[in-house]
């Protein structure tokens, strides 16, 4: 029995399966509790992957499009959640004016690079088609907030690595290590963003040969990212598996005091 598997098959069947066990760890090991809105992220995840094997081919373009646009409006509208999960839990204790002033220099710096990154398109032309209007608006909050999201989580990852300590985040701390797990799945999403778009603008294929090679640099650039993905979820798999330092210790004091009130 011989088993011909594309490269993009077999990174999608270890992400799901990857994605899948670091479910299991967030349940198996009271996770959930900590962090909901990591986990709901998660299993969003894995939903948006196997719609897209399920549906493609099966509905029409329109019925997907909308599909995938809402589940995609809903991944980035969670993602904005989970950064806000992480920050919350990694500075507990910091003053209200200091949370203030840095989440505002976060976001207003993100919107900043948002605002000169990449093309957008004019009003007139998400508009041009009242059918297909609300698509296009959808698909590009999905798009532009995943970029937004993507920012925060880098600034997000500074902050917890250089102060983290101060706070509820330090090292090996499951905060601080989910944080630089988002920061680079992020680092790595940015990048490949900045190489493809300037691959599209200076590419100049001349015959069927360079075009193909463009497109397999594209692909093998993409499946490269996806392999950074797949290394973060397996990191992520082993810190959320293990304790945090001084859990156990809290865990025994916990269960003294009971001992001791009965």
């Amino acid at each position: 029995m011989h088993f011909n598997f594309t490269t993009l098959e077999v990174l999608w069947t270890l992400t799901v399966a990857a994605l899948l066990v670091l479910l299991v760890v967030l349940l198996g090991r009271d996770r959930v509790r900590s962090f909901p809105w990591f986990t709901a992220s998660t299993a969003l995840v894995v939903l948006r992957l196997l719609a897209s094997r399920e549906l493609y081919g099966r509905l029409s373009p329109l019925t997907l499009s909308a599909i995938f646009n809402v589940l995609a409006d809903l991944g980035a509208a969670v993602g904005i959640m989970v950064l806000v999960e992480m920050a919350r839990r990694a500075f507990v204790g910091l003053h209200r004016h200091l949370w203030i002033v840095n989440t505002a220099g976060l976001v207003v710096a993100a919107c900043g690079v948002l605002a000169v990154w990449g093309p957008w398109p004019t009003w007139k032309t998400l508009t041009a088609d009242s059918q297909l209007a609300a698509l296009r608006l959808m698909e590009l909050f999905a798009q532009k907030t995943e970029v937004v999201s993507d920012l925060l989580s880098v600034g997000l990852g500074l902050a917890v690595v250089l102060v983290g300590r101060r706070y509820k985040a330090g090292w090996h701390s499951h905060v601080q290590r989910i944080v630089i797990g988002l920061a680079a799945v992020a680092i790595a999403k940015l990048s490949v963003q900045v190489v493809l778009e300037r691959i599209a603008l200076t590419a100049a294929p001349h015959n069927q040969a360079e075009l193909d090679a463009i497109l397999g640099l594209r692909d093998k650039i993409i499946n490269a990212n996806s392999v950074v993905f797949i290394a973060v979820v397996v990191w992520w798999i082993v810190c959320l598996w293990i304790d945090e330092p001084g859990a156990a210790a809290e865990q025994n004091a916990g269960a003294a005091g009971k001992n001791s009130a009965l």
